[in-house]
């Protein structure tokens, strides 16, 4: 058909070529699906027959293998009961977790307020030196820190020099008490 189309005219010639070229292409497409079905047939006869010896392997399992096979049902059951078990630790483990956080959290809200409040009790002095520019109450700020903390060092001292000297006296009038009360009795 290709020679006879090409010796045709040209006109012709060229519209033959184009269908003769689609004709092979339906041909050769046709031929490729037949190769897949045949391959197809031949395989699911192949299938079948390895389904009907495994069938027949099937029933024929002896006890042995039943046993093997619940020890390993066994063993995938203790298996997954572990995972589980492991499983409900680590959500425990991740609540606590959570809780921890949570507590960190709040530590740290606490602790940046408290800084916040420190940083706003130092900025005190600082804006005042701006606004009188005196340079001396920032430092008064530790000078006056150190004094207080000295004056409440004497204090506690003061109070318990003053504790001693109480009970002393307390002592000493219990002793002078009974002194006068077994002389005035041994009379």
């Amino acid at each position: 058909m290709d020679l006879e189309a090409r010796s045709l005219q040209p006109n012709v010639k060229a519209v033959l070529l184009a269908k003769l070229r689609e004709y092979k292409s339906d041909l050769n497409n046709l031929k490729s699906e037949h190769k897949r079905l045949a391959s197809a047939n031949s395989n699911q006869a192949a299938r079948d027959d390895l389904l009907e010896s495994g069938m027949a392997d099937a029933m024929s399992v002896s006890a042995n293998q039943r046993g093997r096979l619940m020890m390993s049902t066994e063993r995938l059951n203790e298996s997954s009961d572990r995972i589980k078990e492991s499983r409900r630790t680590m959500l425990e483990t991740e609540e606590l977790g959570v809780s921890i956080l949570q507590d960190l959290h709040q530590q740290r809200q606490s602790l940046l307020h408290a800084n916040d409040t420190v940083f706003l009790l130092l900025k005190v002095p600082y804006r005042l030196h701006l606004l009188t520019g005196k340079t001396s109450e920032l430092h008064g700020v530790d000078d006056n820190i150190s004094k207080s903390k000295k004056i409440l060092t004497n204090m506690s001292r003061r109070m318990s020099r003053n504790k001693w000297i109480i009970s002393s006296i307390i002592v000493v009038l219990i002793v002078a008490i009974a002194l006068i009360l077994y002389f005035k009795l041994s009379k």
